[in-house]
């Protein structure tokens, strides 16, 4: 797949202003959001483990607006809550593992019991989203800027889409001048940018993955890229791989290289409503959800 083939991914959500005001007065449901959403991340490029699906909430009830998250946790639950919106999309499932019980003893029972007594609908597009056109793994390439991109990892049911892609930058550069380019493009958090390699040297063909990527180091090396840009890498995986040369490693946070995905998401949620005559109002969420807060640097003091 070449990147030309992909949606825009805009840097924001535009609201849809052409659309007539009457369509306000026809709002979409959780059901129809929720076919929206599977229509731009089809649950056949879903990892067989995963879970893509509407969490809680009633298919008929009306929605006018919907806010966007990576992480189905507190503060984007109070979030949806504050901004009054009818549903509340997420990256990541809300039970990823199967459970016995919703009761407000645990705190994933008390977001469920938060968003029901609040009439908020839960829905998430997991890998789905990952390996969709235009989804994260798009909109990972565009931010660093990638070029003529083709998957990393192609998906069964359609090997023209599947998680992660690589793709050339339009002039090579060295590694320090590429981790500075990545840090300025994710948003930001706290842990910010690891780098593994060495940094004067020049590099032009990158493989992307937002989330977890140990388990592709390999492929990102077998399609020859010189670095791999992903997340959640661990001390030996990444320690062995480094020591058999490129790709150099580039590691983000999950959060970070996961979230860029999301405004392309509500630009297109926001175009499908406004085709089907309705107007749906799409917010993505600045809450960052990663679970470090502060970053003290180690080592004697003075």
């Amino acid at each position: 797949m070449n990147s030309n083939d992909a949606p825009a991914t805009p840097a924001a959500s535009p609201r849809a202003s052409s659309t007539p005001a009457s369509a306000e007065a026809f709002p979409l449901t959780v059901g129809q959001v929720e076919a929206m959403l599977r229509q731009l991340a089809p649950t056949e490029l879903a990892e067989s483990w995963d879970s893509n699906r509407l969490i809680c909430g009633d298919p008929a009830e009306l929605v006018t607006s919907v806010l966007l998250a990576v992480d189905p946790v507190e503060a984007t639950v109070n979030e949806a809550i504050e901004r009054g919106v009818q549903m509340l999309i997420t990256h990541h499932p809300l039970y990823l593992h199967g459970t016995d019980h919703v009761s407000a003893t645990n705190p994933k029972g008390r977001l469920i019991h938060s968003l029901i007594r609040a009439g908020i609908a839960l829905a998430n597009a997991h890998t789905s989203l990952d390996s969709a056109r235009g989804g994260v793994a798009d909109a990972l390439a565009a931010v660093v800027g990638l070029q003529n991109t083709t998957v990393l990892s192609p998906a069964p049911s359609n090997p023209e889409l599947g998680i992660g892609r690589v793709g050339t930058l339009p002039a090579p550069i060295s590694l320090r001048a590429l981790a500075e380019q990545v840090a300025a493009a994710l948003p930001d958090s706290t842990p910010g940018l690891l780098v593994g390699g060495d940094l004067d040297a020049k590099i032009s063909r990158i493989a992307v993955s937002g989330g977890a990527g140990d388990s592709l180091l390999g492929q990102a090396r077998d399609a020859g890229a010189d670095v791999f840009l992903t997340a959640d890498l661990r001390h030996h995986p990444a320690s062995e791989h480094l020591e058999g040369g490129r790709p150099y490693l580039l590691c983000g946070t999950h959060w970070a290289t996961e979230w860029v995905g999301l405004p392309p998401l509500a630009h297109h949620l926001e175009a499908l409503a406004q085709q089907q005559g309705h107007r749906l109002s799409v917010t993505v969420s600045q809450t960052v959800t990663d679970p470090w807060t502060a970053r003290v640097a180690t080592g004697p003091r003075g």
